[in-house]
């Protein structure tokens, strides 16, 4: 549990985005056929956060990359893939404790996640590798 209260400190320290708020509920368009309409499928705020971190970071934009897994923690705090998504970036930043920290709070929450024991034991394998570097 405690590994669980560092993601949320980090992202709750982050700066609030002013959201504009409206007076009056705008007009509803008209309604068209039912027949007509597409169903829209449910999309899963996490995943897209993901996915958003993912391209942040392939164009070189950690910062937003980080914030953005942070955002997925925040919308779904039990979901271990947002905490291992964001030990990934950690990682690649050279910030292995931060790393571990966010990997173990996946594995808090699912004691089975296959990518964050994968993930804790490539950070060991890296950490002895450098150990034993001249």
């Amino acid at each position: 549990m405690k590994h669980l209260l560092l993601p949320l400190a980090l992202v709750l320290a982050l700066p609030a985005v002013g959201l504009p708020v409206w007076a009056a509920t705008p007009a509803k368009p008209a309604a068209k056929p039912a027949a007509a309409r597409p169903t829209p499928t449910p999309a899963d705020p996490v995943v897209a956060l993901l996915e958003q971190s993912r391209d942040a970071q392939l164009r070189g934009e950690a910062e937003l990359a980080v914030r953005l897994a942070q955002s997925a923690i925040v919308a779904d705090p039990a979901r271990p893939s947002s905490y291992v998504a964001l030990g990934d970036l950690y990682a690649a930043a050279g910030q292995g404790e931060f790393a571990r920290s966010f990997y173990d709070a996946a594995l808090d929450i699912d004691p089975g996640d296959a990518r964050a024991h994968a993930a804790v034991a490539a950070l060991g394998a890296a950490k002895a590798t450098a150990a034993n570097a001249p």
